[in-house]
């Protein structure tokens, strides 16, 4: 009799965990409130870096400082900038320096990427532990430039490449794309005749676009803030990229070659200026992410997670 009753029972589902319950209108009015206010808290002072960059020298100097609430629109901060001089030289500088070195790491971190990720490849598994060790032992500040000087890369933009030009992070994340591809793909593929670097880039490159998109936008946005490098490697003032003359207009206060006529003679602020710069520093990055945003997810995610 209880057995009949048992089968009876309408069937109910387990409860489910607190994570997985269906949130509350009170729970996504305060994550939407959350959500709000890091927005808020993000782009208000990009907000005021902006209109301070385009605003003029009595606007500026009626708010006293960096002005919130925009009185008129001035490009002179930008086209002062650009007519040449120091900030257009070093912007120069910093794309070549981000295109060419993305390019160079990108190029040697999918072979290294690749070749760990062949099982039947020569002594992968010890120069995955050599890898493995650089991220957990590190020579030190004093060695890598005495290094970087006795190879003679001083005062040279090779400095600003190749001492960081592999990241051992972005070369795993790699690897654990490359292993998700189908293998019986590949061995196919070397039935036809296709050889390693014919399999690499007709057949892992294109499957692989999210993961190569994600990491490339790593390697330009490092290339594109580093300063630390030039202010270590590099004594020429004209071979400085943008991020150090960044630094010399809003610390040390000092005027850009080029511009500073304008600000001496009252028609442009020296604040209008640093805040262009620093709009000019940050415009790239800002431009290029929402057009990799779309393949961060699966570029992390995918082949990392097993199961």
């Amino acid at each position: 009799m209880s057995t009949v009753l048992e089968k009876s029972r309408p069937w109910s589902a387990p409860p489910r965990p607190a994570w997985e319950e269906e949130p509350s209108r009170a729970g996504v009015a305060g994550k939407g409130l959350v959500l709000a206010l890091a927005c808020l808290g993000i782009l208000f002072p990009i907000w005021i870096v902006v209109v301070t960059s385009l605003s003029s020298r009595r606007t500026i100097d009626q708010a006293g400082g960096l002005v919130m609430i925009p009185k008129g629109v001035t490009f002179v901060a930008y086209r002062e900038l650009l007519s040449g001089g120091q900030v257009t030289r070093a912007a120069v500088i910093s794309v070549l320096i981000t295109l060419v070195g993305t390019l160079f790491s990108m190029t040697v971190s999918v072979l290294c990427a690749y070749g760990l990720s062949r099982s039947g490849s020569l002594g992968h598994r010890w120069l995955l532990l050599v890898l493995l060790a650089t991220m957990f032992f590190s020579a030190g500040l004093i060695p890598t430039y005495l290094l970087v000087q006795s190879l003679g890369l001083t005062d040279t933009y090779l400095a600003l490449i190749l001492p960081g030009a592999v990241s051992v992070f972005n070369i795993l994340v790699l690897r654990g794309f490359f292993m998700g591809i189908s293998q019986e793909l590949i061995d196919s593929a070397r039935i036809d005749g296709a050889g390693e670097f014919r399999i690499l880039w007709q057949i892992v490159m294109p499957l692989s676009r999210a993961v190569l998109a994600v990491i490339t936008l790593f390697y330009a946005v490092g290339y594109w803030s580093a300063w630390f490098n030039a202010s270590l490697y590099l004594n020429d003032q004209d071979m400085m990229p943008l991020q150090n003359v960044m630094i010399q207009l809003v610390q040390k206060q000092e005027a850009p070659v080029g511009p500073g006529q304008a600000i001496k003679t009252g028609e442009l602020s020296g604040l209008a200026v640093q805040m262009a710069v620093m709009v000019m520093a940050l415009l790239p990055v800002a431009v290029l992410s929402p057009f990799v945003q779309k393949h961060f997810k699966k570029g992390m995610l995918t082949g990392a997670v097993k199961g």
